[in-house]
């Protein structure tokens, strides 16, 4: 594969999530932006002077912290710091309310500079190895970039990479370690695959701890494509992985020592008034069925109404099996049943405001590993209907990246209630060009609508120059590549 469909699809999706931002007020995103203002302003992890502004948040004697996992924030630390820099602007002396315009000014910039460069860009970053799985597994650059754009446009993740919450970033650093795997166990593998597979799952731990209940199959599904190699080179490797894991997590203790004078305390133990977190493991009991179908196909949050284009990987996972890509089909269906009924245990299941189930994101990323397979099996008709499936997941999923992901927690439709009557179509959207530069809304989302088609043409145009590539599990499959 060139590099010109690759990187296409890189700016497609970046500049999709980057454009649209989101309430920047909203308590889950607010306390990570105020945590890294504080660590970079005050050198301490104390929320102290914004704890009013936020219901989420944690308390440890007479001090107020973040109550997440801090690895969003720690990435925004220095997106803040350079942003202070270039402006010259601080918090401090400013009338810390929602009411202030400068104060205003202040949070809506540095949280839509870093949900631009975090979550937007490592959304990106998976769309593009989502395009090389799918080119690797069924030797098809199309059916790779078909599962790239579903991923990443074709569901909420495109709405929660304009946030700073952390399901697009864990979404998308599952979809990346699973390619490094791939890659790293095939005959083209390099030294710094298993650093980067390694280094991708320790990253999403430090963003959500949760996502620990993912790496898990991802790790198992790892080992078993490890059997190909030699010894000396499984060691290596094996090696190389958790020295990178553990780099990407020793952030977290040297958090932890900044805000507590203790390596292995989590924010959620000091959480404020959420007294469910109290039931079970932080909140975490057992699956409830009638939850389980709420976040599948209830309207009120489930994901086939948000993501209608991974019913696709119903037949995907079938035409996976047939085509002997079992162990990859064992993974996508291992961690995505994993990750519904993780959000169907949480006391919480629901996500407060939001569009979808934004507990079960995870299983965004492992339904989606299905999906090239469906098209590369596909014949000319079909394939027509996975492009319809796919066009309607992005029409969709533009209104509720445009207008607001966190849908009111109070609409029994989110996307008829929350987004489209409540958001889209009075027209109450969140661009660039409206926010920042007074455009009529309508004009902010042609202006993105125009770029983004000409830059899927071209994607499409790179995609169709391209020649069939081998199929690992047909030419040089994993159990050639010792």
């Amino acid at each position: 594969m060139n590099r010109i469909a690759p990187l296409l699809m890189f700016a497609l999706v970046w500049i999709s999530a980057a454009w649209f931002g989101s309430w920047h007020w909203n308590p889950n995103s607010a306390v990570r932006v105020f945590a890294a203002i504080s660590l970079v302003e005050e050198r301490d992890a104390t929320i102290d002077q914004f704890e009013h502004l936020t219901i989420d948040k944690a308390r440890f004697g007479p001090h107020f912290y973040l109550d997440k996992p801090p690895g969003i924030t720690l990435l925004a630390v220095p997106l803040v710091a350079l942003t202070n820099s270039i402006t010259g602007d601080r918090s401090t002396g400013k009338v810390l309310t929602t009411q202030d315009k400068a104060f205003d000014h202040y949070i809506k910039l540095r949280q839509w500079v870093a949900a631009a460069f975090i979550n937007a860009t490592l959304l990106a970053l998976a769309a593009v190895a989502l395009m090389d799985i799918g080119r690797r597994v069924t030797g098809s650059v199309a059916a790779g970039a078909f599962a790239g754009l579903a991923f990443a446009l074709g569901t909420p993740l495109w709405g929660w990479a304009t946030t700073l919450f952390g399901h697009a970033a864990v979404a998308s650093l599952l979809v990346i370690a699973v390619h490094f795997v791939l890659k790293g166990t095939s005959a083209d593998r390099g030294r710094a695959d298993a650093l980067m597979a390694g280094g991708s799952l320790g990253l999403a731990l430090l963003i959500e701890h949760s996502a620990l209940l993912f790496a898990v199959p991802v790790g198992c599904w790892t080992l078993w494509r490890m059997r190909v190699l030699s010894p000396a080179d499984a060691i290596r490797a094996a090696a190389d992985a958790t020295i990178a894991a553990a780099a990407a997590l020793l952030p977290l203790l040297v958090y932890n020592m900044i805000a507590f004078g203790e390596p292995f305390r989590l924010g959620y133990e000091g959480v404020v008034g959420w007294e469910g977190m109290e039931q079970g493991l932080f909140g975490l009991t057992y699956p409830h069925l009638t939850v389980l179908g709420e976040i599948l196909w209830g309207t009120r949050r489930g994901i086939l109404w948000a993501a209608p284009v991974l019913i696709a990987a119903a037949p995907g996972l079938v035409a996976a099996w047939r085509g002997g890509a079992r162990d990859v089909a064992l993974l996508a269906l291992t961690g995505a049943v994993g990750a519904f009924l993780y959000n169907a245990s949480y006391v919480y299941w629901d996500g407060g405001n939001t569009t979808g189930p934004r507990h079960a994101m995870p299983a965004v990323a492992f339904l989606s590993l299905m999906l090239p397979f469906v098209w590369a099996s596909a014949g000319q008709v079909a394939r027509a209907m996975l492009a319809c499936l796919l066009a309607a997941s992005v029409a969709i999923n533009m209104t509720i990246a445009s207008a607001e992901i966190t849908a009111p927690w109070s609409a029994q439709n989110a996307l008829v209630d929350g987004v489209w009557r409540a958001r889209f179509a009075p027209g109450y959207l969140r661009t660039i060009a409206n926010e920042w530069f007074g455009l009529n809304p309508w004009m902010g989302l042609v202006i993105w609508a125009i770029v983004a088609l000409l830059t899927l043409a071209g994607l499409l145009v790179a995609i169709a120059r391209q020649s069939r590539d081998a199929n690992i599990y047909r030419t040089y499959g994993a159990a050639r590549c010792s």
